[in-house]
């Protein structure tokens, strides 16, 4: 048994999806529906195959803060990708939870689930 997806609730699958394959580069595995689409990094074959897919799923219920469940995305430039997001339509979200040593920040997609951006430096391998 493996994960197959993780799953964002959203009120608007269209607004959501575009934020998310502009933000992560992902493709749609097949045709959305009015209420679901499951999002693949791209030249994923097949649901099996290795990589983190993203659904996303209209629910019809207001987004719980604190959620219980949160996206980190790793960035070798932080503030970067950062920058992009708030492009694309991420918001900052005012929290004051944040350590002195913090090595992310938290931001919302356009439908209010959050995420946070983790500076890495540079990945292994990288320039090779």
């Amino acid at each position: 048994m493996s994960i197959g997806s993780t799953v964002l609730t959203v009120e608007d699958i269209g607004r959501a999806g575009d934020f998310w394959r502009a933000a992560l580069g992902y493709d749609n595995r097949s045709e959305p529906s009015d209420d679901w689409v499951i999002l693949d990094p791209p030249g994923k074959a097949h649901w099996a195959a290795p990589g983190a897919s993203l659904a996303l799923s209209v629910t019809g219920y207001p987004q719980h803060f604190p959620p219980r469940i949160h996206l980190d995305l790793y960035a070798e430039d932080q503030a970067a990708e950062i920058q992009r997001l708030l492009g694309l339509g991420a918001r900052e979200v005012d929290w004051d939870g944040y350590p002195d040593d913090a090595d992310w920040v938290v931001l919302e997609d356009t439908e209010g689930n959050r995420f946070c951006v983790v500076q890495t430096g540079p990945y292994p391998g990288a320039g090779s």
